[in-house]
């Protein structure tokens, strides 16, 4: 088996590589790594990923970190199955959409996220929280507004595998802490692509195994 894929339960970054991996049909070593034991950290571990993150891709020996990385790179090892547009603007649009996951709604989602679902306790700075769940609402209002159709850039593309494990990170926290009513958040047409992704034949054996428990 040529590609093995270290993966951590839960994390975003994880989930969209696992995403595509299925959506190509590529055959991998599934390892789920522990993001709590130091497992990261071990000598045998950073010598693949020197910043002791997930996910990992090797490859043929060769080893890719960075989640966007590693979408671009599958995209041009295996290209069959495509997870980018043809043309050149369905292309830029999905890699801007990312981008924007990545720049724009990841660092909120992750100082809310801190705060709340990250805490056993579940209870937070309150002004952080408040300010998070603000800044929360706005970038999914704009994403809301930047769906046109049922997909980000026509297609199922990186954009989408993207996007859509923050909204799953979203309803988890609304189901888990429904007081701070982020779910009420999502509006309809990103429920409706949420649905879309959902529906897809390989999503189920994506999701979080610790997710399942």
């Amino acid at each position: 088996m040529a590609i093995t894929f270290h993966y951590g339960s839960g994390s975003p970054f994880s989930w969209r590589v696992w995403l595509a991996l299925e959506h190509k049909h590529l055959a991998y070593e599934f390892r789920l790594m522990s993001l709590q034991s130091g497992e990261l950290k071990r000598p045998e571990y950073l010598a693949t990923n020197p910043r002791g993150k997930v996910p990992t891709l090797i490859d043929d020996g060769f080893a890719i970190r960075e989640s966007a990385v590693i979408l671009e790179y599958l995209e041009e090892r295996y290209p069959d199955r495509p997870i980018l547009p043809r043309d050149p603007r369905g292309r830029a649009t999905a890699r801007r959409v990312a981008a924007e996951v990545d720049h724009y709604f990841y660092p909120v989602g992750r100082r809310l996220f801190e705060q709340t679902l990250f805490r056993s306790d579940g209870a937070g700075d309150s002004v952080v929280v408040s300010q998070a769940l603000a800044e929360l609402k706005r970038e999914l209002s704009y994403l809301e507004g930047v769906l046109d159709g049922d997909y980000f850039a026509g297609s199922l593309s990186l954009a989408d595998f993207t996007l859509y494990p923050m909204l799953a990170l979203v309803k988890r926290l609304h189901e888990r802490q429904p007081q701070h009513v982020a779910g009420s958040m999502i509006g309809p047409k990103l429920a409706g692509f949420m649905r879309r992704i959902e529906q897809l034949p390989y999503f189920l054996k994506t999701i979080p195994p610790h997710w399942k428990e």
